[in-house]
Order: C-alpha cells, then sequence, then structure tokens
C-alpha cells in the first residue's frame, strides 16, 4: 500500500475514534494490515497459476469455487480444475467430476463426471470411489455394472468411508455383483452406523 494511502486511512480512524465509533475503528485497523497481504499471496497464486504450476491453479480453483479473497465463480473455478486435472492434481479432479454431476459451472454432465471420477478414484480419493460406486450401481453416465459398483464401493469403504460401507451394504443386502450375504451387509450398515450415516443417496 502507498504511504500517502496508508496515511488517508489513519486520518480516517484517527477521525471515526475521535467520533467514537469504536468498530468502525477495529474494522478498518484490521484491513489496512491484512488486505495488502492477502493481495501479495493471491498475486503470487495467480502468477504461478498462470506459468502452469499445478498446486497453484488447484488452490486458485478452489477459492473461485469458495468464495474466499475472490468472488464466487464456478466457471472460473471449473476451468483451473481442469488444468490442475490435467496435470495429475486428484483433488481437482475429483473436484471437476463433482462439478460435472451438480452442473455447477459446466453443463451438467454425468458421462464426463465419471471420466474425472474415475482418474481421481484411481489415485485413492475416496469420495470420487464412492461416487463412481453409485454411478455405476444406477448407471448414471456409465452403464450399469453391479460387479464394478461393489469394486468402487469396496475401494471407499475400505478407506472408512461411510457412504461407501452403506453401498457396499446394499449390495450384498440384494445380491448385487456380489453373492447376497445380509450377515455381511449388517456388518457394513453398522460401520456406517457408527459414523452417523444411516442412508441416502447410495441406493
Amino acid at each position: 500500500m502507498a504511504t500517502s494511502h496508508r496515511e488517508t486511512i489513519f486520518r480516517a480512524v484517527r477521525l471515526l475514534r475521535e467520533k467514537g465509533v469504536f468498530g468502525l475503528v477495529l474494522l478498518l485497523g484490521f484491513a489496512i494490515w491484512t488486505v495488502p497481504a492477502w493481495s501479495a499471496d493471491l498475486t503470487e497464486m495467480v502468477e504461478k497459476a498462470n506459468k502452469g504450476e499445478a498446486e497453484a491453479q488447484f488452490e486458485l480453483a478452489e477459492k473461485y469455487r469458495k468464495g474466499e479473497d475472490l468472488p464466487k465463480n464456478d466457471a472460473e473455478a471449473a476451468k483451473w480444475y481442469r488444468k490442475a486435472g490435467e496435470q495429475g492434481v486428484a483433488d481437482a479432479q475429483a473436484s471437476l467430476g463433482q462439478m460435472y454431476r451438480q452442473g455447477e459451472g459446466v453443463p451438467k454432465d454425468d458421462a464426463e463426471a465419471a471420466i474425472w471420477l474415475r482418474k481421481a478414484g484411481e489415485q485413492g480419493v475416496v469420495e470420487a470411489q464412492t461416487d463412481l460406486g453409485l454411478m455405476y450401481a444406477n448407471g448414471q453416465g456409465v452403464p450399469r455394472n453391479y460387479e464394478k459398483a461393489v469394486e468402487w464401493y469396496r475401494k471407499a469403504a475400505e478407506q472408512g468411508d461411510a457412504r461407501a460401507q452403506y453401498g457396499l451394504g446394499i449390495m450384498y443386502h440384494n445380491g448385487f455383483g456380489v453373492e447376497r450375504d445380509d450377515g455381511e451387509a449388517q456388518k457394513l450398515f453398522r460401520k456406517a452406523a457408527e459414523q452417523g450415516y444411516y442412508g441416502g443417496r447410495a441406493p
């Protein structure tokens, strides 16, 4: 911040203090010191992202998606997730897949979602694995395939994901993609319930 600009703000702070507007004094004083630091960090992040640094691209996407330090912009978030995802950042791949599933910043497209979620799932992102289990179980964006649904649910369930445990339990309960086994189903339901999950999105 230029010296003249800072001096102007300090004069405003003194005036507000004299007028007894204490809350505004604190807020303005906080802004003097914090905004320049955020701006410098954000500028550096944008520069790195534009130079092709994958982690910076992912962080920039997160800021656009959450509206942190930048106006919320799902289209920009999707753009930067894609750039990071193309460089193999698993969380970016998962986030872009979720955006395609929800139609956030991109047209809703379950087939495209499955592509990105599979990339993330293969790198061990548990949420992506669970979503793939759900998509294969319901034939969303991919042909319905109970065996593949079980495969992806199991990967996520073994990492402790409650949705996946419940979904895999349903597959065992109904004999979808596995031999029917109510005992195994109940074990999985209990594991999910211990985490506070009692059903919902899983089929």
